[in-house]
């Protein structure tokens, strides 16, 4: 089964925001669907989080390392790929673009054979696992509401992040933040509070977390995300042990060799890798299984689609520690591509799907809507 071409598919019009200091519009494209055609008809479907432009170049750049490749062998393509562009800057668009490209592939790969990604994974651990709701920070009373919606939609943890947080000098206003989402959320919910260190020019430093920390800890937080500039390695070090809380980061490296530094130094206790970007399913598979040999949590970034939740969740089933996927509130890029929307049952968690490959099917017509040129995607 060899590979005939691969089509991509940029996603505009409901883009949500990202509580970035340059907000994001609508219509600006940062995820692109990624679809790959084989000889025999079988066709996969992956995830990228890069504008649609850059990913047409990168394509335009990796099409004569992937014509013609073995459809059936993921992890053997990436790398081939991976092996002949580092040179050209590795854990760029080039990268992200190869996640997509292998997240399609191991979702041919389980359609050929019959099986979903999470058992050809090495088998699944869970049936089910719980979604947290990642939801941008706002004042107190409208996050109040805000994580009372849903509540009401039967979510049991929750994420909030950036707007305000941190930003204002503030530390009075962080706390009744957090204090109203703890509130709205109840006492035996989830609830994990990430920073948004990877904004531009993030202002606080190791002080600032280590004092977060403290507070945070007092309303039962999980676990402090990007509470620093994400190359302060040494500081992440210096706050993961002085902090009450479980301290976690990870989303803005890519390729396993990135990770490894953390790892030796401890520099975090739960990693989080985005598969759309660090490398697919194969990269993400190794992270995983690297962070379990230094005692770190692994638990995927996913503030991306509907495929790169469908990929989380078969990463979550092949790892016995697993127990969280993040899952973006409201947005349509996850609840509005697929023939079959992702429902949340009456004890607040997601059913791993056990179809072949990914076990998601995108709709034609609804990724049409959203994505120029969306019903493209769908022909060889």
């Amino acid at each position: 089964m060899r590979i005939k071409s691969i089509k991509s598919a940029g996603l505009v019009g409901e883009t949500p925001k990202g509580g970035w200091s340059e907000e994001l519009r609508p219509d600006d494209s940062v995820h692109t669907l990624i679809a790959v055609h084989t000889d025999d008809g079988v066709s996969g479907y992956g995830s990228v989080f890069t504008s649609h432009k850059l990913v047409t170049a990168a394509l335009d750049v990796l099409e004569p390392l992937y014509r013609n490749e073995q459809a059936l062998e993921p992890e053997r393509v990436s790398e081939k790929l991976f092996q002949n562009t580092f040179w050209m800057g590795m854990g760029g668009t080039l990268t992200h673009t190869i996640s997509g490209i292998d997240i399609a592939l191991w979702d041919i790969l389980g359609k050929a054979t019959g099986q979903s990604a999470g058992r050809l994974l090495g088998g699944r651990y869970r049936e089910r696992v719980r979604p947290y709701c990642s939801l941008l920070m706002d004042e107190p009373e409208a996050m109040r509401a805000e994580i009372a919606r849903f509540r009401s939609d039967g979510f049991s943890a929750y994420k909030i992040g950036w707007g305000p947080f941190g930003r204002r000098n503030d530390p009075g206003l962080d706390e009744a933040i957090v204090a109203a989402a703890r509130d709205a959320a109840g006492p035996d919910a989830a609830l994990m509070v990430d920073a948004g260190g990877s904004d531009a020019y993030w202002p606080n430093g190791l002080k600032w977390a280590v004092n977060t920390a403290e507070m945070l800890a007092r309303h039962n937080v999980h676990w402090f995300e990007e509470a620093l500039n994400q190359e302060a390695i040494e500081d992440f070090v210096l706050l993961r042990r002085e902090s009450p809380v479980d301290i976690a980061t990870g989303e803005t490296l890519t390729r396993r060799q990135s990770f490894r530094a953390w790892f030796v130094q401890g520099a975090l206790d739960i990693v989080q890798p985005d598969v759309t970007k660090v490398g697919g399913i194969s990269e993400q598979r190794r992270i995983a299984w690297m962070a379990n040999e230094f005692g770190i949590r692994y638990i995927g970034h996913g503030w991306n689609t509907a495929l790169g939740l469908a990929a989380d969740l078969q990463l979550s089933t092949a790892f016995p520690t697993c127990d969280f996927v993040e899952y973006i509130g409201g947005s349509a890029y996850v609840d509005g591509i697929t023939v079959a929307p992702f429902t949340v049952d009456d004890e607040g968690y997601l059913a791993i799907p056990d179809r072949p490959g990914l076990g998601v099917d995108l709709d034609p017509d609804k990724v049409a809507r959203l994505a120029p040129g969306g019903r493209d995607l769908f022909e060889p």
